[in-house]
């Protein structure tokens, strides 16, 4: 994809962003991944299911090639490349919903801007140094993901998630990445507690008042399961209500492996809050 209409479909995209709740929906072409590993890994089922969640109402396509769940196997850039960029370029376009890239490694993400990927969702908070970079020098949107590295029961997350954005995003400002280009996740699961998950929901709203767009993933995800004593495949009603309340709270964009409910469910809410008013 050229870079004008890579920057283009980022612009349209972080403008929508504050009109309405966009789905990024989750497409994950890994046979690893914690609730779909192995369902989507082939090009053909990959390709299909990109297909399916756009016609469920999809804005946003997230393309992952590597598990992020804990105790996940490695893998390497070559390896995560071969997955991914043969998907990308099949479900991009300037005239198709935008694609996010799901890594942490910067040479997959400007692969896959290269390929048409408008957005990197690094959930790891910038492991690699390089990847602000990447996302500057290519036109993407960055997802800055709130993720302390190692999992400390004792720290008020709400507060420190706070503190954590203000000195990243003056990282990837001096990194070369526009603060208007960034996108906020509180990094629900990722070196947290369980009670820390509800702390950092619960912050969401101190997230909205930075003027960034915010990205809630709590689809299917273990604290969910904990509070309910659930498998992943039984945590529907979890996913749909944490993302409510978030949305209640000003979030921006829900990443979700259920598109369908999910737009039915925000299609509601936006019902009764635009009576409401």
């Amino acid at each position: 994809m050229r870079h004008e209409d890579r920057t283009r479909l980022r612009d349209e995209l972080l403008a929508e962003a504050r009109q309405r709740t966009l789905i990024m929906g989750i497409l994950n072409v890994t046979p690893d991944s914690f609730s779909d590993g192995g369902a989507h890994d082939g090009y053909e089922e990959a390709l299909a299911h990109a297909n399916l969640m756009v016609a469920e109402g999809a804005d946003i396509i997230d393309i992952g090639g590597e598990s992020t769940r804990p105790g996940a196997v490695a893998v390497s850039e070559a390896g995560e490349l071969a997955r991914t960029i043969p998907v990308v370029k099949a479900v991009a376009g300037p005239d198709r919903k935008p694609v996010s890239i799901d890594t942490y490694k910067a040479g997959v993400a400007r692969a896959a801007c290269e390929a048409g990927a408008v957005i990197i969702n690094d959930v790891t908070g910038m492991s690699d140094p390089g990847i602000v970079a990447a996302a500057a020098e290519t036109g993407a949107a960055y997802v800055l993901t709130y993720h302390r590295g190692a999992k400390d029961p004792e720290v008020d997350a709400a507060k420190e998630m706070l503190s954590f954005f203000e000195r990243a995003i003056e990282q990837c400002e001096a990194d070369g990445l526009p603060r208007e280009h960034i996108i906020l996740d509180p990094g629900v699961g990722f070196a947290k507690s369980y009670e820390q998950n509800f702390q950092v929901l619960g912050a969401v709203d101190g997230l909205v008042r930075t003027g960034l767009p915010v990205l809630i993933g709590v689809s299917r995800k273990s604290f969910i399961g904990k509070l309910y004593g659930n498998e992943v495949g039984e945590r529907l009603t979890g996913s749909l209500a944490a993302a409510l309340d978030s949305v209640r709270r000003g979030a921006h964009m829900l990443r979700v492996h259920d598109v369908a409910e999910h737009k039915q469910a925000i299609q509601m809410w936006e019902a009764i809050e635009h009576a409401a008013h």
